[in-house]
């Protein structure tokens, strides 16, 4: 029988229920969301309240705020009997065994026979909390254990008990997977599941080690972030963000139900950290923890705890040789190899830290998972590692580390050892661009799991048809390309530019089309300022006119080939990035993508085809009987207020996407499978090559004058700087078609042109520089 999930009832509306339930509204399901009785009138207030906390708080839940339209509020008392017209019931009550015990008694007697039944416990036993249940309800009962926030942090695992059925762990996998958009991971009914037992190990690992080498918080930061391929957060941070408390727990956890692990010892909580708690300095949640902000006269401070003194002081730029030296290392691999091998603290440091943890998750294979995979998958997508532990290890090379490891006082299990004696020189191998692991059962190679439905554009190494220093184009099968690149951000530069040429002459020679995606954190910050603002500053402006004219090129190469084009952006989809979006075939985007016009913000207008085609769109959505100013000036203040869409979902409100062509994928990994089938569906369905626009109708002077009263306006208001104006007024000249007298039809080339002259022209500009160069050394424009 196949099971569909029409709605989902999700009991308990605190910080996790509240927002499981936005990501499921998200997804396209309708919610009940349900809590105690509140005394007085209001009965609901409890719930109400929770969910418009939720749905104000920041990162929001929802991909965009009609969203919670979809989840229907209510309460335990009034309101328990209406789960029985849902397919799924999520618990998400305190973590108290009583009394979700006392909830599931209640359950019972409303739920329909069938649905579903799950628990998202972070560290109760999921079998005590089936005990004494009946048939049916073992059967569909399962641990499912969403991280916080369930919008943004991807794993969900999935804990079932010896009765729950085979066909439910199946569904749960696939529908997490697809619908939700989640890295699914099956766990074992152990303490602390996958992710929380590995990744709670390391962070007491780290805790130990601050002591016996005599380091800061701000020098573990400093290791332990992105330097070795970990969130911004690093150790200490993540912990304020998850709740110091909520750590000691989970520690004390595995300490007292795990008398078996041999590195139980570190779970143990040390003096100092005790007396963190004891203080109720707990993170975020209480104001301050292992950091503290504080105001100041120059505004807001972010203090570091001196463990030793206990004081909150200035945060100090820790200066290590070996990271020195590593930093300007682009390749993450040859990162971490450069800073195993240096001769420093900091070095020293990361070979203790990453032999223990090496040694930790030896052992827990078989205890936690049969397969090493899933330890990797639920680090990455649980803590945000970059690459996982096992991954980390086969870069170091398993063999070799492995001595290194013993030679450092640790142990390795046994079927290490045995692997290595076998001949297997690694935990992965990659076959015709498939990721295979070693199975420690049948002792060979075996494909992950699902792998088909997932393009990783690495794993097609040995399918290069063509590179340069920054590109690498893939055949990917089919009779498909798929381009991606490798710069810092995904930033757009000549060589990008060139690539983008390139791969659509091979498409259009041999293939039915083309992929343009990036397998890193983002698909592109946008063009290469650094080199807009050189040529700016030399004044060398026919080279930089050469460049736009470059980018536009190469953008109308993208709309105007005799193959499809699709494009696969995912997190940062910025100035270039969204103009190579918008003029692609088709955009299969993560749900987690933020695109948008952005360029005003470093004082230019979108110089890459993204002003022409607002124009454009622009012209096309006007309607008759509605003024026609009011869709451009729509468009414009897109551009002007450079507004980033917070989610794929939102890009569609923007105009970026357009409804009914572009697609949002919420699952990540399957962004580049899906943009290879549309590619084959547009190809197969007779794709014909466009023709290039000359009849785009823009208003010029009957439009301009209302655009540059508003921007009038906003300057006088101050809620635009001089600066601001200027770029808004040459922004608005490019959209109305420049100061004609009267509505005319252009060509894209002739709004081009415009495009052009106008980014050039602002190039010249000293406040343009000076945004340009705080970019380059902050990472944010100044407002001048």
């Amino acid at each position: 029988m196949k099971r569909i999930i029409k709605k989902v009832a999700v009991l308990g509306s605190g910080v996790m229920g509240s927002r499981i339930a936005c990501h499921f509204a998200g997804a396209g399901i309708p919610v009940l969301l349900l809590d105690i009785a509140a005394e007085g009138r209001d009965r609901n207030k409890i719930v109400n309240d929770a969910l418009t906390a939720a749905a104000k708080s920041n990162p929001s839940p929802l991909y965009t705020p009609d969203i919670v339209k979809r989840i229907t509020t209510g309460n335990f008392d009034d309101h328990l009997k209406d789960i029985n017209g849902c397919d799924w019931v999520i618990e998400v009550v305190v973590e108290r065994l009583d009394i979700k015990r006392q909830l599931f008694d209640k359950v019972e007697q409303f739920r329909k026979p069938g649905s579903l039944i799950t628990s998202n416990t972070s560290g109760i036993p999921i079998h005590l909390m089936a005990e004494g249940r009946s048939e049916d309800f073992k059967k569909h009962f399962c641990g499912t254990h969403f991280f916080n926030p369930p919008r943004y942090l991807r794993l969900l695992e999935i804990i079932p008990t010896k009765e729950t059925g085979k066909e439910v762990v199946d569904f749960l996998m696939e529908y997490g997977d697809l619908i939700l958009g989640k890295t699914t991971v099956l766990c074992k009914d152990t303490p602390a599941f996958i992710a929380n037992r590995i990744g709670v190990y390391s962070i007491m690992s780290i805790f130990r080690l601050v002591d016996q080498l005599d380091l800061t918080i701000d020098e573990v930061e400093a290791l332990t972030g992105p330097l070795i391929g970990r969130p911004k957060s690093a150790t200490f941070r993540t912990a304020d963000v998850v709740g110091i408390d909520t750590l000691v727990k989970v520690a004390n956890g595995v300490y007292d139900n795990c008398p078996d692990d041999e590195a139980r010892q570190i779970f143990k909580i040390p003096e100092w950290l005790n007396k963190i708690t004891a203080n109720n300095w707990l993170g975020d949640k209480t104001g301050q923890g292992f950091f503290k902000k504080v105001k100041t006269d120059k505004g807001s401070e972010i203090l570091t705890l001196d463990l030793k003194s206990f004081e909150y002081k200035p945060r100090v730029k820790p200066q290590f040789a070996s990271v020195e030296a590593a930093k300007p290392v682009e390749d993450l691999a040859s990162r971490i190899g450069l800073l195993i091998a240096g001769k420093d603290k900091a070095a020293d440091f990361l070979r203790q830290f990453h032999y223990s943890l090496f040694s930790y998750i030896s052992h827990r294979i078989p205890e936690i998972s049969d397969e090493l995979y899933r330890v990797d998958d639920a680090m990455k997508a649980g803590f945000g590692w970059e690459i996982g532990a096992f991954e980390t290890w086969d870069l170091l090379g398993v063999a070799k580390t492995t001595e290194a490891i013993k030679a450092a006082g640790h142990s390795v299990a046994p079927w290490i050892e045995e692997m290595i004696a076998a001949g297997h020189p690694s935990f992965y191998k990659i076959e015709k661009g498939k990721t295979l692991f070693y199975d420690i059962i049948s002792k060979t190679y075996l494909p992950v799991p699902g792998g088909g439905a997932f393009i990783i554009l690495k794993n097609y190494s040995d399918q290069l048809v063509w590179k340069n220093s920054s590109c690498k184009l893939y055949n990917i099968g089919d009779d498909v390309l798929a381009l991606q690149w490798n710069t810092k951000m995904g930033t757009i530069g000549g060589d990008v530019l060139s690539g983008i040429q390139t791969a659509i002459e091979k498409a259009e020679k041999d293939f039915k089309g083309l992929v343009i995606a990036n397998d890193g954190a983002n698909f592109s910050a946008g063009a290469n300022i650094g080199m807009i603002f050189m040529l700016a500053v030399e004044q060398e402006y026919d080279e930089l006119d050469f460049a736009i004219r470059a980018f536009q090129n190469a953008m109308m190469r993208v709309r105007y080939s005799s193959i499809p084009v699709v494009v696969a952006p995912h997190g940062l989809a910025l100035g270039g990035g969204c103009e190579l979006s918008l003029h692609s075939d088709k955009i299969c985007a993560a749900a987690e993508t933020y695109t948008g016009l952005v360029e005003l913000g470093v004082g230019v207008i979108p110089g890459g085809g993204g002003s022409k085609e607002f124009a454009l769109r622009a012209a096309d959505e006007m309607h008759a009987g509605e003024p026609e100013n009011i869709t451009l000036q729509n468009r414009f203040l897109t551009i002007a207020t450079a507004k980033v869409a917070t989610s794929a979902y939102e890009a569609f409100n923007l105009g970026i996407y357009r409804k009914g062509l572009d697609e949002v994928v919420m699952n990540q990994d399957r962004r580049v499978a899906e943009a290879k089938r549309s590619v084959i569906d547009l190809y197969d369905g007779g794709y014909t090559m466009p023709v290039q626009r000359t009849d785009i109708k823009v208003l010029g002077r009957s439009a301009l004058g209302a655009l540059l009263a508003g921007i009038h306006a906003m300057e006088q208001g101050q809620y635009a700087t001089e600066h601001d104006a200027k770029v808004a007024r040459k922004l608005a000249y490019v959209m109305c078609g420049g100061d004609l007298s009267e509505p005319t039809l252009v060509s894209e080339q002739y709004l081009l042109n415009l495009e052009r002259e106008a980014f050039l022209s602002l190039c010249g500009e000293r406040k343009t520089l000076e945004r340009l160069q705080s970019v380059i050394k902050t990472g944010k424009p100044i407002r001048n």
